[in-house]
């Protein structure tokens, strides 16, 4: 069953009911890099998007320092998708890191086109090395103190 369907605008998940769906470790550590590095909480927000046959549909979690986003996470079956908004001041570093960064990150920032200034990068977090490279991303993004 999708997300969308088992999680409605009016029946909000847990972090329990997040993590069981996802499976997986990967976003209990970035939830607890992002809350020790910057820190910030977690909001669950509701998106009524259908973009992509609707996967981005239903509840997510955003994390936001100083009304500046860091991530998006959309909770998908063994994974999640981490939505990095790398704007146009930030593109010249992005581009500097990317040598450094797995080859599934490398495909999709040379694929991904830009769009009002920035590359909107929405990462398939599957493995740590994925996840190593969202945070690094994020730290392009903000800074971390």
């Amino acid at each position: 069953m999708e997300w969308s369907e088992l999680y409605h605008n009016e029946n909000q998940p847990t972090d329990k009911d997040i993590g069981g769906f996802i499976g997986n470790d990967l976003l209990q550590e970035l939830n607890i890099y992002l809350q020790e590095t910057y820190p910030v909480q977690p909001k669950m927000t509701y998106s009524n998007c259908s973009m992509d046959e609707g996967i981005w549909k239903g509840w997510n979690v955003k994390y936001q320092k100083s009304g500046k986003a860091l991530c998006t996470l959309y909770p998908r079956h063994g994974f999640f998708d981490a939505s990095v908004v790398i704007g146009a001041t930030e593109m010249t570093e992005a581009e500097l890191l990317m040598p450094f960064c797995c080859e599934y990150t490398q495909n999709l920032f040379n694929e991904t086109g830009v769009h009002m200034g920035g590359k909107w990068l929405m990462m398939r977090v599957t493995d740590a090395d994925i996840l190593k490279d969202v945070k690094k991303l994020i730290a392009i993004r903000v800074q971390p103190k």
